[in-house]
């Protein structure tokens, strides 16, 4: 009894302790709400989605940008304009800092360094699998873990160009698994 009470108590503790969860400065800014809503309603909805549809390149509908999306990052920047006329820090949105998108990639040199350390893994791989006989006892392991960390790399490249998210998800869950894979490998090399 004495336990659960005191257990409650701590968690009370804790709870109350927290800052409340909000979203970033950006978000909250009116500036960029108002500029968002009144986006939307003129190039998302009837003849200005069509206009939309019809002035959007192909590699941006392909990747799944949108016109509320459009609208998001075009008031990111001119709110992003604002703070810097006014003599503010920079603020974050949507949970992130901004990033200038190029062509269809939201953070351009973030999907570029995730494909470059993609591309040594598989360059390694095929090192490993062509020094390594088959026959070794780690072999498999290792393999195993070469694939995992192509599969991660793959998707934190997919996740840099595009923000959804389904992608930021499996970036999270498949860094997450890289992790796991190397304490386990590190446990089977010990043992």
């Amino acid at each position: 009894m004495l336990i659960g009470a005191l257990t409650v108590c701590c968690l009370l503790f804790v709870v109350c302790g927290l800052p409340a969860v909000c979203c970033s400065q950006g978000d909250r800014e009116p500036y960029y709400r108002n500029c968002v809503w009144l986006c939307e309603r003129q190039n998302c909805t009837g003849a200005g989605l069509r206009a939309f549809s019809k002035l959007q390149p192909f590699h941006m509908s392909a990747t799944g940008w949108t016109c509320a999306d459009d609208c998001k990052y075009n008031c990111m920047w001119a709110t992003v304009g604002l703070y810097i006329k006014e003599g503010h820090n920079v603020p974050q949105f949507h949970g992130k800092w901004p990033f200038y998108r190029f062509l269809f990639f939201q953070e351009p040199a973030s999907a570029v360094a995730s494909m470059l350390n993609g591309l040594a893994n598989y360059v390694m791989l095929g090192r490993y699998r062509a020094a390594v006989p088959f026959e070794s006892p780690m072999y498999r392991t290792c393999i195993s873990f070469a694939m995992v960390t192509l599969n991660a790399w793959v998707w934190s490249t997919v996740f840099h160009t595009r923000d959804t998210l389904l992608t930021e998800k499996m970036d999270y869950f498949c860094a997450s698994s890289v992790v796991l894979y190397s304490i386990y490998l590190c446990c089977v090399r010990v043992d």
